[in-house]
């Protein structure tokens, strides 16, 4: 298989343990579905992380000092342990706030004696090399060969087993039948659009990323790193087992162990394994090992893209000023400290724990996040606030970082909090209709434009209710209500009851697009995300009708012979296709609707928490237990 050239870090939206739940022995030569699909959505979350796209092209602004110590901008995200860690191997940041551009300039200057003294060194090095006879240089070269064939034997012997960690307890992961035969009717519709998605790939997609469902082909971009990694199939899985697929789940399943390939991974890696959950695990650190090379940034701020094959990451060329990108790197966290529980290995907790740190000394305008931030100086790039596209899953992950660790991360759970109330005081609006929207603050200036991608919010607010300050649980479940309304009203305004890209508020327009290039509709989740969540928490049945007319709509104008395509103008009567059934309609959208017309003991949101993907990762009750390089846990 080709190495893909390179694999992108991303959000919008990716995905604990019981520690009173039995081991498992990695020897064991079969396993209970259930600890099979456990391990696959380990392995479909990290994955994801992977995955997405955004579709912006933000303008060039003067950029924002980050002030911090020199040994913080260097040191921190080295795994090898030196001045700057505690001995444990947990990061421990240094250095004063303020912005003393003197300081800078000696950070700066020592900066580069420290580069002229590596240039002599290495021509030091270089010269003495020079000065050896043939005899000794050949001896050395030997060496190096004997090395390299001592590397490759302990590769060929496979890879080093994981520790076993105790599984989780599976709660609520099929059946899930709703008691009233009219909901269970559409239920099964959902289902049925599952299968014909899933079917149509099977057929002309197999093995690639997505399904261009008009040309009855594979389809990939390159958001996936121009690499067939089966994003479809990856996605997938865990919908299809919630469904009761278990025949395509298999499908899916065998796939991933004999043909899921990272670039440099052992041959035949599934045949040497005869335990699924292990082959499952693996992979999943296999990538995540090939993914640590990004944090290697002069900040710790990982590239939004790293070449899996030399570990050379970069950023996406249209993000202010070479920036990484808020949703991106902040939508890592789940994943990264679920690797630390189930390897042991600190690493991973501290890349994403070195992150939240860095963001907690930065001086953020009026309290808001910018969408940029430059991985080699620090500094923030445009000014520019979405709780839309680039910035949406950095607030989610927030706030699911707290619920994940059975609600004793407060400190995520603070920065939440923190966030919204910024949020809330300077992008909630309600328009002169009475639609509370979420805007986009540009240098300054408040947007009055909603994306589809923001409507995912209103189900934040609702699963952030609990737990928030000042008695305001009732507040912020009326603040997701009312932006699940002005989605819905969104959707209601098109001709095809789709929903559209984006939309606006100003010149008597409201929740409707006004360019034609934010008329289109590619079969995305957010609204109905917002549905369930409303659902599960009030139960009010105008959720469940407003689902059902958005999947009636999806099915009259998105479906076609091959499978599900987006359209590109929802305000027409006769829309043209866009030809792509993306990854995210398997894995989120009818995930969702599924789930919406499900009872509430299918994924119970006391046991399970979605990820940015809407792969569903179980708490994390850590208990007494803590994890590798971190400090124990304090409600």
């Amino acid at each position: 298989m080709t190495t893909p050239a390179l694999l992108p870090l991303s959000g919008r939206r990716i995905p604990t343990l019981s520690p009173g739940a039995s081991s498992f022995p990695h020897h064991r030569a079969t396993l209970r579905l259930s600890e099979k699909f456990i391990l696959l959505l380990i392995l479909s979350a990290f994955i994801t992380l992977c995955f997405g796209a955004f579709f912006f092209l933000p303008d060039n602004s003067k950029h924002k000092r980050f002030d911090l110590g020199l040994e913080d901008v260097l040191i921190p995200h080295i795994d090898t342990p030196k001045e700057g860690k505690h001995a444990s191997g947990q990061v421990v940041i240094h250095g004063q706030g303020g912005h003393d551009e003197h300081r800078h300039r000696e950070e700066e200057e020592s900066l580069r004696d420290k580069i002229r003294a590596d240039h002599e060194r290495a021509l030091q090095e270089a010269k003495e090399k020079l000065r050896k006879s043939r005899e000794e240089l050949q001896k050395e070269i030997q060496t190096e060969k004997s090395k390299v064939v001592e590397d490759l034997k302990k590769k060929d012997a496979g890879p080093k087993p994981l520790p076993p960690v105790p599984m989780p307890k599976v709660v609520g992961v099929s059946d899930g039948e709703p008691t009233e035969p009219n909901v269970k009717e559409k239920r099964d519709k959902i289902r049925e659009m599952m299968k014909h998605a899933w079917d149509s790939y099977r057929q002309y997609g197999w093995g690639h990323n997505e399904l261009k469902p008009l040309a009855k082909k594979g389809h990939s971009t390159n958001i996936f790193g121009n690499s067939q990694l089966g994003a479809s199939i990856v996605d997938a899985l865990d919908t299809l087992y919630i469904m009761g697929l278990h025949d395509e789940f298999k499908d899916g399943q065998e796939w991933i162990e004999q043909n899921l390939d990272f670039g440099v991974v052992s041959v035949g890696l599934a045949d040497r394994e005869s335990s699924g959950q292990e082959v499952f695990k693996l992979k999943a650190v296999q990538l995540a090992e090939k993914l640590l090379p990004a944090f290697n940034t002069p900040t710790g701020i990982p590239w939004a893209m790293v070449n899996l094959k030399s570990g050379v990451g970069r950023n996406w060329g249209w993000a202010s000023a070479g920036s990484s990108i808020l949703a991106e790197f902040g939508t890592l966290h789940m994943e990264f400290v679920h690797l630390t529980y189930l390897t042991g290995n600190p690493a991973y907790y501290q890349k994403v724990m070195h992150i939240r740190k860095l963001l907690a000394k930065m001086d953020r305008p009026n309290g808001l996040y910018p969408n940029y931030l430059n991985p080699r100086t620090g500094r923030w790039g445009q000014h520019h606030t979405s709780v839309g596209g680039l910035g949406d899953s950095f607030y989610e992950y927030l706030l699911k970082a707290w619920l994940m660790s059975d609600k004793t991360d407060t400190e995520a759970r603070k920065a939440y909090d923190d966030a919204i109330e910024a949020i809330e005081r300077h992008l909630i609006r309600k328009s002169n209709g009475g639609l509370t929207f979420i805007g986009e603050w540009k240098n300054g200036h408040l947007e009055r434009k909603m994306g589809h991608l923001a409507c995912f919010a209103g189900g934040m607010f609702a699963l952030g209710a609990d737990g928030s300050p000042d008695d305001k649980a009732g507040h912020y479940l009326q603040l997701g209500a009312e932006i699940a309304h002005t989605c819905h009203e969104s959707y209601d305004r098109t001709v095809l009851k789709l929903g559209p890209e984006a939309f606006k508020f100003d010149s008597g327009l409201e929740a409707v697009a006004v360019r034609q290039n934010e008329k289109y509709y590619i079969l995305r989740p957010e609204v109905i995300e917002t549905y369930w969540y409303m659902w599960r928490f009030t139960h009010d049945p105008k959720y469940r009708q407003w689902g059902w007319e958005a999947a009636q709509a999806i099915d009259k104008y998105c479906r076609v012979s091959g499978g599900f395509s987006g359209v590109k103008d929802v305000y027409s009567s006769n829309p043209t296709y866009d030809d792509v059934q993306q990854s995210f309609f398997l894995a989120e959208t009818l995930k969702y609707l599924y789930l919406l017309f499900s009872s509430d003991d299918l994924m119970p949101l006391e046991s399970w928490v979605f990820n940015t993907e809407a792969h569903p990762l179980p708490v994390l009750h850590l208990g007494n237990i803590t994890l590798p390089g971190s400090e124990p846990a304090r409600r």
